[in-house]
């Protein structure tokens, strides 16, 4: 590195080596925000001349001038993988191998580079709610059906160096990254740097709360880092967000979240940096920060930063950090001016534009019933539902005709006799996305239901009611404070450890539950405390889905309905026919305040630790092959061999045209990965039961199309198969399409292979804001098995499109103004695209179609980089090529 001479000794710690960045940027980087110079730090450290040039340093150093204008590379320290990204990931590291010994080269040398860490069990699958044992039966029923994908994670932590493998029912992959994986500082061979991640969870941004800069990104471009290159990315304009004020006691951390939520959207911070500065960031506790950085993709920011400060510093000695550790941290923050006083007199950084929140303005909110950015007041939450109820079919309407709003269906359920209608809770959740990290909530949660258990509340026994907390700790300190056993009276078990309702994975519904559901035609209502509720995806009869904190889940599921105003009307009726209203049982702060420093201490962390480095018993005595390349098993429904290595070639080619393509599908906007690639149960009619039954397996063994990312065959089959996807050519949600050749109304998968068998290329014609949601590789892949040659879209999710990119799939933009419906298109015409052989970054390129129209579109490549990746036919064609 050309920087090297600005590596200095440590003050007090002489034996401690540092870029003294601070000194080499001078009065620039004094003014630069505190994420972006840990962006400077890292091209400096980095700065190869290759990769990482020191022009790029520079323009990171002018930041003020350059933001939004260039492209700069970042390194980081490390990436964090979870089971369903992770196992498709290490599939193709495993692949990879096989390719290079095919070309001639070492298999050995395929290893990842950068300090990977991958979690085994972030996704549940939920067998039993209602079980006295139910942790326990349910982490058997993973463990067995999972048993193959574990010995294939196995392998990979025998064989590849630089990967390190998180046992099973230790804990989800943001969770444990925030509880074990965090080093705050790296240290290297006594060269200290600070730390920073890359992550295939869209919650990787969590640990931005503990002062790591760290974002989720692509399975694909993940691959890309963990063998040595760099994110690229358009260096960001940095909102200032000044926090001032005090919250309400009754606001949670996460109407907090909510509120800062909506100050965001109303900002437009899409594809921008958010950093927090102001009075009221010291008055938020670590677990508030790392709350309101899980959110950040909720709002459209890559990140949400919180600097190093003394609450950081306060929190990391509870977690186990030794004192010795903390100073040489603390020394070194402070050295490089990463390090937040907190004082008034100190000078704050220069911000693209700074935003001003109160947090004495915020008051508790849901979210629902079918987007998370609609929030509802929770003394408004009766009437908007009623409103809800009256409005036509669309984002939040249900269009149910007056006469029918008052409807009652009886059901019998265990002997008893209950009514359902309009606004009865079906699905009540307590899950692991945003809140676990957070004591208050989980503890205002538990102490919620002590209050009401005492008082003699319930819930009704058909309310699929669950708590699957992100970690063991969590369970830890429920226990310790004595609540678990009140969750539990009221239905709330723990189920597991890992995503569970929110990606759909719940138990079914009793069938009495939804014949009466589907009887009465009911908007039966879910309440989750999660962060995405897409319509549909906790259950296809439960239409409405709310967002809320976890002391509110609990709350809504012993009202058993939402058509409830707290304020005025009683949650239900206690011993002695005693009228209990949620007021009577809410808990304060202070006594949250207490609980918490009584239960949320370090052992807590030192439990974790110890977990964490034993295993457990079923993994310890788990058997994996300890050969150079993994042994295929041609039976496996699990574990296949992905073909994108098929036609590697030594060199980069010039991009194919794309003659008379078909329009595979027709879509509008806010298509989500979640459309594209669903991760939830596999249902029984689609593409992909198919081929597991004629594998010979049964509905219950079909587990779910995030554990069966290794195989290629079913995930391709699983591509489009979401029952919300709406293609204007069937008119209706639906996983199907028009084969045009023969006139067909198939299943997407079965169009696509048609069209495959046939030679016909395919493309995807799309309205605004394709690609949005949690970053999925197979959001990418399965549309490029399906033969997808390019997307025509009116605009794009950043990651999404970086995907598409390092896939081989042409990502092209409408130009502004236009789209299918202005320029007349009905998707059943055939498309030709040209691609030049000097295709440039930004180049517009024409279309033609079969009817004789021409009209132009944008190549979304945001640098030469980008085009290169495409000639390559994707990232993993490129690093292939590099062994």
């Amino acid at each position: 590195s050309p920087y090297q001479p600005a590596i200095e000794a440590l003050g007090s710690y002489p034996q401690k080596k540092f870029y003294n960045v601070s000194k080499l940027g001078g009065a620039k980087y004094d003014s630069l925000p505190y994420s972006i110079r840990v962006l400077f730090e890292s091209s400096i450290r980095n700065c190869d001349g290759f990769l990482v040039k020191e022009t790029d340093a520079m323009n990171i150093l002018d930041w003020k001038t350059k933001q939004n204008h260039v492209e700069v590379p970042f390194c980081p320290a490390r990436v964090v993988l979870q089971d369903f990204t992770g196992i498709p990931a290490m599939v193709d590291f495993a692949a990879m191998r096989e390719a290079v010994r095919n070309a001639g080269g070492d298999p050995v040398k395929v290893n990842p580079a950068c300090p990977t860490d991958l979690t085994v069990d972030h996704s549940l699958q939920i067998d039993f709610s209602k079980w006295p044992e139910t942790v326990l039966k349910n982490q058997e029923m993973e463990f067995g059906r999972n048993r193959e994908r574990l010995q294939f994670f196995k392998w990979s932590s025998k064989v590849f160096k630089n990967v390190s493998i998180i046992p099973p029912e230790t804990g989800m992959a943001h969770q444990v990254n925030l509880e074990y994986l965090s080093r705050v500082v790296f240290e290297v061979k006594d060269l200290l740097y600070p730390d920073s991640v890359v992550g295939t969870d869209s919650h990787t941004t969590m640990v931005n709360g503990l002062g790591i800069l760290g974002w989720g990104v692509g399975g694909i471009e993940t691959e890309a880092v963990m063998l040595g290159m760099p994110v690229t990315l358009t260096l960001p304009e940095v909102v200032g967000c000044e926090l001032t004020g005090t919250a309400s006691p009754l606001a949670t951390s996460i109407d907090i979240v909510l509120g800062i939520t909506k100050h965001l959207r109303q900002t437009d911070v899409a594809g921008k940096f958010v950093e927090f500065f102001g009075s009221g960031v010291s008055q938020l506790s670590v677990a508030d920060r790392t709350t309101i950085a899980n959110m950040c993709p909720e709002y459209g920011a890559i990140l949400s930063f919180f600097p190093v400060d003394n609450v950081t510093l306060k929190h990391l000695k509870y977690t186990g950090f030794d004192k010795a550790k903390l100073e040489v941290m603390e020394a070194y923050l402070k050295a490089v001016k990463l390090f937040r006083s907190g004082e008034s007199s100190s000078r704050e950084p220069e911000y693209s534009q700074v935003v001003q929140i109160n947090l004495s303005s915020i008051i508790p909110y849901v979210s629902g019933p079918k987007r998370s950015q609609d929030r509802v007041a929770v003394n408004n939450m009766k009437s908007d539902f009623q409103a809800c109820l009256n409005e036509k079919s669309g984002v939040k309407g249900f269009q149910v005709a007056a006469e029918k709003q008052d409807e009652m269906v009886p059901v019998q359920y265990e002997g008893n006799e209950y009514t359902l209608s309009h606004g009865c809770i079906v699905i009540a959740a307590v899950i692991s996305c945003t809140n676990n990290c957070n004591p208050s909530v989980m503890l205002a949660a538990g102490l919620l239901a002590k209050k009401a258990v005492e008082a003699g509340l319930g819930v009704k026994p058909y309310i699929r009611t669950s708590l699957s907390p992100g970690s063991g700790m969590v369970t830890h300190y429920l226990s310790s404070s004595g609540v678990l056993p009140y969750l539990s009276k009221l239905g709330f078990e723990v189920v597991g450890y890992g995503c569970s309702t929110c990606v759909g994975n719940t138990a079914p519904l009793p069938e009495a539950i939804r014949n009466a559901i589907k009887q009465g035609d009911i908007i039966a209502c879910g309440v989750l405390s999660g962060t995405k509720n897409f319509e549909g995806r906790l259950c296809d009869c439960v239409r409405a889905n709310y967002l809320a904190s976890p002391p509110l889940v609990v709350a809504y599921a012993i009202a058993g309905t939402v058509r409830i105003d707290f304020e005025t009307e009683p949650l239900g009726t206690g011993f002695n026919g005693k009228s209990i209203y949620l007021r009577d049982i809410w808990p304060s702060r202070r006594e949250l305040h207490t609980v918490e420093e009584e239960c949320v201490i370090s052992s807590m962390f030192k439990e974790l630790k110890e977990k964490m480095e034993k295993g457990n018993k079923r993994w310890n005595l788990l058997e994996a092959p300890e050969s150079t390349l993994f042994p295929w098993d041609l039976k496996s429904t699990y574990i296949r061999c992905p073909s994108f290595f098929d036609k590697l070639a030594k060199d980069p080619v010039s991009p194919q045209p794309i003659e008379n393509a078909h329009v595979l599908l027709f879509l509008g906007d806010s298509v989500t990965t979640d459309h594209i690639s669903p991760a939830g149960s596999i249902a029984r009619s689609s593409a992909a039961a198919k081929y597991l039954t004629n594998k010979g397996l049964t509905p219950r063994e079909f587990n779910s199309y995030g554990a069966r990312r290794g195989n290629d065959s079913v995930m391709t089959r699983g591509t489009f198969a979401n029952i919300k996807l709406l293609n204007k050519f069937i008119g209706k949600p639906a996983p199907r399409t028009i084969h045009f050749p023969s006139g067909q109304t198939l299943d997407v998968f079965e169009a696509a292979e048609l069209y495959q068998k046939e030679g016909i290329p395919v493309i995807i014609l799309a309205g605004k804001k394709y690609g949005l949601g949690s970053s999925r590789d197979w959001a990418a892949k399965g549309p490029f098995l399906l033969g997808v040659k390019a997307v025509l879209a009116e605009s794009y999710e950043k990651v999404h499109k970086s995907q598409l990119i390092g896939i081989g799939i042409a990502p092209l933009q409408f130009l502004p103004g236009e789209n299918p419906s202005t320029l007349g298109l009905t998707g059943r015409e055939q498309f030709s695209i040209l691609f030049p052989p000097e295709l440039s970054p930004g180049m517009t390129l024409d279309v033609k179609t079969s009817t004789g129209k021409v009209f132009s579109v944008v190549a979304l490549f945001d640098n030469d980089v980008e085009v290169t990746l495409y000639r390559s036919g994707g990232n993993l064609n490129f690093v292939a090529r590099r062994f």
